[in-house]
């Protein structure tokens, strides 16, 4: 006698998706990463969005795309409402950032990423691709340590308190723009460290995280909204508190909001208003970085490292992979 054992829905996004997601991201970083240095960023964007549609679309899903690189169809974007994958499957939301830190991938600077998250359909925050306000902290602390409405200085202060430290030991993240020279001002008015980024938002968050292994205790600063929801995917899986408020600054991005459901224009979102359920992301590095190694050409296989993680199980895995099908990766 014959026992038919049904996987719930919940759990094909581990046994299906987790390692097909890798190979997604594994595609378009290859694909970018043969413009490293050569100063064409619209061209490295587009090799990794189209390596990425291409993975995406052999996927046994019905994914929406959420989180892209623009509102309607224009090359080279994956834009938000795409439908993506075999239309069969469960239904999933796609977030992507199929090349984050084109400059650093077309100069051949370190830390350039390709990046993608997945959820249950319907969970993830239909951000339009406008600027978000953020801050962001790693695990082990207690609820609230942070508000985004508090001045920096405050935000330095209470967590060294909440690690147990001078706040000269706080080591803060920030992106190197003209706009954060206040925030810059007020972290360092507290004897703290500002180390600042020239590009790499999803990574800046997620170094958060590991402030052991990276230095950095805190992000604060104004980016992407689409590059906050990768984030705090990313943070659902690994830990951590994140607190974000899209700027909506003219009517007309307040009315693109309002299209895509956002209510309140003035909302703070925490991780789980902009991530609920079970999510994956996946990152895979361009140029060598802090966070994960970029791309080798070698004369027989490329090599490729990726991180791989899901909220339900807080699994994170680094896959270091030899792609020796070398002919497959020359026809993308």
């Amino acid at each position: 006698m014959s026992t038919h054992i049904s996987v719930p829905p919940q759990m094909l996004l581990e046994r299906i998706l987790t390692l097909e997601i890798v190979r997604v991201t594994e595609r378009a970083a290859v694909s970018a990463a043969r413009l490293r240095g050569h100063g064409q960023e619209k061209a490295a964007d587009k090799a990794a969005v189209d390596a990425m549609r291409r993975e995406l679309n052999k996927l046994p899903i019905e994914g929406t795309v959420v989180i892209g690189e623009g509102e309607r169809d224009e090359a080279p974007m994956l834009f938000i409402g795409e439908k993506v994958g075999l239309n069969a499957g469960p239904k999933v939301d796609i977030a992507v950032d199929p090349l984050e830190g084109t400059t650093l991938c077309a100069k051949n600077m370190p830390g350039s990423i390709a990046t993608m998250a997945m959820a249950d359909g319907g969970t993830l925050l239909h951000a339009p691709d406008v600027y978000m306000q953020k801050i962001a902290i790693g695990p082990g602390y207690a609820k609230n340590v942070i508000e985004l409405d508090a001045p920096p200085a405050d935000n330095v202060r209470r967590l060294a308190k909440a690690k147990g430290v001078d706040p000269t030991a706080i080591n803060v993240l920030v992106l190197d723009r003209p706009r954060h020279a206040d925030i810059i001002n007020s972290v360092r008015s507290t004897g703290a460290a500002v180390q600042l980024i020239t590009d790499g938002d999803v990574a800046g968050v997620i170094h958060c995280a590991k402030p052991d292994e990276t230095g950095v205790d805190m992000y604060i600063g104004t980016g992407g909204a689409p590059e906050g929801v990768l984030a705090a995917v990313a943070l659902r899986c690994i830990g951590g508190q994140m607190q974000c408020r899209l700027i909506l600054d003219t009517e007309e991005k307040r009315e693109r909001a309002h299209k895509m459901g956002v209510t309140d224009p003035k909302m703070i979102y925490g991780i789980e208003d902009m991530a609920k359920g079970d999510c994956l992301f996946a990152a895979t590095g361009v140029t060598t970085g802090s966070l994960l190694t970029g791309v080798k050409f070698k004369k027989d296989v490329i090599e490729t490292e990726t991180v791989v993680m899901r909220s339900v199980t807080g699994t994170v895995r680094y896959i270091k992979a030899e792609h020796r099908q070398l002919e497959k990766f020359h026809l993308d």
